[in-house]
């Protein structure tokens, strides 16, 4: 399986925070330090050609958690932080970030399992019908029964399942 290239880029303080100084399993790390907000804007542009996660602490990460594919909060620390990114962590804990990557890889998946699924089974039941093996009755009553399907695989996201991070 092709997996997109990974590079974390951190930092607008000279001290590195705890733990930041060993990037994640496979992830190409360069330290940046004390980056103005145009800079750091610079900087998610400069990686656009692939998607961005742009974790950001402050106000002066807003700016880039905007230009980003995905921005996020890391900490409730301002309400223009928190309207500036795609999701909010409450805690500071990159735990929670491994979580959050997860749970978006899950959800893609069951919602593309459910939509093709669906999409799939209506071709199928078209052909029947087009063929004359299904009635208009059976063909209406096996859309709903084929958009029932897709809903009840799609609610699987919620179910709880085992742990969803790496470490």
């Amino acid at each position: 399986m092709h997996r997109p290239e990974r590079r974390q880029k951190s930092g607008d303080r000279l001290v590195a925070s705890p733990g930041s100084a060993v990037p994640a399993r496979g992830v190409k790390s360069r330290a940046t330090r004390q980056k103005s907000p145009e800079d750091k804007v610079a900087i998610v542009r400069e990686e656009a050609a692939s998607p961005t996660l742009f974790l950001g602490d402050g106000i002066d990460d807003a700016p880039a958690m905007q230009a980003a594919t995905v921005g996020v909060a890391f900490g409730a620390q301002s309400d223009i932080t928190s309207e500036a990114a795609d999701a909010v962590i409450p805690e500071t804990s990159l735990g929670q970030v491994d979580e959050l990557i997860h749970i978006a890889r899950r959800m893609r998946h069951i919602a593309l399992q459910s939509a093709i699924g669906g999409i799939a089974l209506s071709i199928l039941g078209m052909f029947a019908a087009a063929f004359g093996y299904l009635p208009p009755i059976g063909g209406a009553i096996a859309q709903e029964i084929i958009d029932l399907a897709a809903v009840l695989n799609a609610v699987r996201v919620a179910l709880p399942t085992h742990s969803l991070t790496d470490f």
